[in-house]
């Protein structure tokens, strides 16, 4: 008769979260820094046209101002480990950047369509200085709303 034996479970025990310094040489969390820096020019660029296109450009700054909040706040939770006594951290952190990258999404086509916008309906004098201040703000909105959806993507796959 052949012995029952039972084989041990193979199922993979997932990576833990770094905290401290770590945070910066881990995937996907080393993209939390570019995340902000690119979100913080979004939101500069923005401010410096005077937010033109009201309706348009205030959420566009909306969304970078709380994006930026937000992901500031999740960064020092990761550097001082305020995330190990939640067990669903990665859930809530691929549910964030998911939702972020979507907002931001809208965001950045909503500033293309201001850019757009402000080479005919913005006054003569502030025409070329608003609009290449509209285009490097459409540019870097398109690349922080792809490092969001990296990032959710990427958290979601570990």
């Amino acid at each position: 008769m052949a012995s029952k034996t039972s084989m041990p479970s193979t199922l993979p025990v997932p990576e833990e979260i770094p905290s401290g310094l770590d945070v910066f040489r881990t995937m996907p969390y080393a993209l939390i820094l570019p995340e902000l820096i690119f979100g913080c020019w979004v939101w500069i660029l923005v401010a410096a046209t005077s937010v033109y296109f009201t309706l348009l450009q205030g959420w566009v700054m909306y969304v970078s101002v709380s994006s930026f909040v937000i992901s500031l706040l999740l960064l020092m939770a990761y550097l001082f480990g305020f995330h190990r006594n939640i067990q669903s951290w990665r859930i809530l952190d691929s549910l964030y950047h998911g939702a972020t990258g979507i907002f931001y999404m809208s965001a950045a086509v909503l500033q293309a369509n201001a850019t757009i916008r402000s080479e005919r309906e913005v006054p003569a004098e502030n025409i070329p200085l608003y609009y290449q201040l509209n285009v490097a703000a459409t540019l870097f909105a398109f690349i922080t709303t792809l490092l969001y959806i990296l990032h959710a993507f990427s958290n979601y796959y570990h």
